[in-house]
């Protein structure tokens, strides 16, 4: 089955409260999507950002981000009022996100909203905590302890704590009972939300495409909560860490400083954390994208404290062990598999052996520095157990790309697509390139859709401050582009 979609993270949907969230948005941003032909919703990880406020960097793989959670329904609840919610500053451009005063006026309402909750008496809540108590109890003290420390890394706290001392922990989760109902409190209200527009979306003929990291950060419950898990020293401090090697794209490589699993510990215990992870994800989406795919098969390990990384080298991962147990446990699942950059035969092999999607980008078939693999992404090119996109967060938007790119790509372009060379960027011309591909999923980002530039870029990688902050505006996706989107669709039989 042929089926087209639309990328757009939930920070990025129009809110009056600072950041797109569960509000009355997600379900108009559905219906627009059914109106529009639209079978997929793809989003970015939905996890509780950090520092940076990368959603590829959250402070649990489990948990949910808070600022998600619709102030309208806690005044719906009787938890806020539309007062409260109006005098809050949470920024006055409509167009960006300003997580600052999210961080300071957001988490006031939130914790109000707590205090005047009864959700403790509440059996539905009660079965959540239950249900969920594998993660939950170690990311609800994890929040709890960072808030105790000034929100320090776990890292930097006392080594009875660090090092997850029983009756230091016993000690903390009774000093902090108040604060760890808080946080378990924000989960159960993100679930509700997020499982109320995920059946909403189902109603409409739409699933989510969900996505996740392939490592978790350094300063998570993750890592805190399973030190085991991952390769650290005497101290819980990483060994190595995880990132890319120098390339054409980044002369010194790229440190992402994530800690690095060990594959043999997880492999001894049947890979049960992997599956708890990805069986989680299944809760809150339809199918999953799963970042970096190429680090399941080798990935990239830098000496920790080195300044760049030329010092890494490369180090086989688990394969199809880990897949074949997910399998065996969860079933036959669709996943879309990051395979994206410079892939080796070993990592095709791979790709082809789960079954999985692979993912091929418009914007990497014209790279006039990359002679050996360029010519996978051109859309004529592209198998049909495939994914297709013109770009992704990390890219610049279609009309952003073509202003940038030398103008002997740009001339290939337009003969590609079969058009008179202009100085316009062609950026619908490309998107129907993408639908038209034999590949059975096609993903446009709504900026591509919108024909915005750089200014509606989500990330640069390796920058930070500037990123993760675009938002859609209320009416842009009007109902014009609405049908134009659906005409499109029905004519490439998606």
């Amino acid at each position: 089955m042929r089926e087209a979609g639309i990328l757009l993270g939930i920070s990025s949907l129009p809110s009056r409260y600072g950041i797109g969230c569960f509000d009355r948005a997600a379900y108009e941003f559905v219906d627009a999507l059914a109106e529009a032909g639209q079978k997929l919703w793809q989003i970015l990880p939905v996890g509780p950002t950090s520092y940076g406020d990368s959603p590829y960097q959250a402070f649990s793989t489990f948990a949910g981000n808070p600022y998600f959670i619709s102030l309208d329904d806690l005044v719906r609840r009787g938890y806020l009022t539309e007062e409260e919610c109006r005098a809050a500053d949470m920024g006055d451009d409509p167009r960006h996100v300003d997580y600052g005063k999210l961080y300071e006026e957001r988490r006031k309402l939130l914790r109000t909203a707590f205090l005047r909750s009864s959700l403790s008496e509440d059996e539905s809540y009660r079965a959540f905590v239950r249900k969920e108590a594998d993660w939950l109890e170690d990311y609800a003290l994890f929040m709890a302890l960072k808030d105790a420390h000034g929100g320090a890394s776990w890292t930097e706290w006392e080594t009875p704590l660090r090092m997850r001392e029983k009756e230091a922990l016993a000690e903390a989760g009774e000093r902090y009972r108040s604060d760890v109902e808080y946080y378990r409190f924000l989960q159960y209200l993100f679930s509700e939300e997020w499982t109320d527009i995920l059946a909403y979306a189902h109603g409409k003929g739409v699933r989510i495409v969900g996505d996740i990291p392939i490592y978790v950060a350094l300063d998570s419950a993750d890592v805190w909560a399973s030190p085991e898990l991952f390769q650290l020293d005497g101290d819980r401090l990483p060994v190595e860490i995880a990132g890319c090697p120098p390339d054409a794209f980044a002369a010194d490589g790229q440190l992402w400083g994530n800690p690095l699993y060990d594959w043999e510990t997880h492999e001894k215990n049947g890979f049960d954390w992997w599956i708890r992870r990805i069986r989680h994800c299944y809760e809150t989406c339809d199918i999953l994208r799963i970042d970096h795919f190429r680090g399941f098969d080798e990935y990239f390990a830098i000496p920790a404290g080195d300044l760049t990384a030329a010092g890494g080298r490369w180090k086989k991962g688990p394969g199809m062990r880990l897949f074949d147990a997910i399998t065996r446990a969860i079933g036959e699942r669709e996943i879309i598999a990051e395979d994206l950059g410079y892939v080796t035969e070993t990592v095709r092999q791979l790709v082809k052996d789960t079954g999985y999607a692979g993912m091929k980008l418009f914007e990497f078939a014209f790279d006039s520095r990359d002679t050996g693999q360029a010519q996978d992404y051109l859309p004529h090119n592209y198998p049909v157990n495939a994914a297709a996109y013109t770009g992704t967060h990390d890219n610049a938007p279609l009309a952003g790309w073509f202003s940038e790119i030398l103008p002997e790509e740009r001339k290939t372009v337009f003969d590609y697509l079969c058009l008179p060379v202009s100085d316009k960027a062609p950026v619908y011309a490309m998107v129907c390139a993408t639908l038209r591909s034999v590949a059975r999923i096609a993903v446009i980002p709504m900026q591509d859709w919108l024909g915005y530039g750089n200014e509606s870029r989500m990330n640069r990688p390796s920058t930070s401050g500037e990123n993760w902050k675009w938002r859609m505006l209320p009416g842009e996706f009007s109902e014009e582009l609405r049908e134009k989107i659906r005409r499109t669709t029905l004519l490439y039989g998606r």
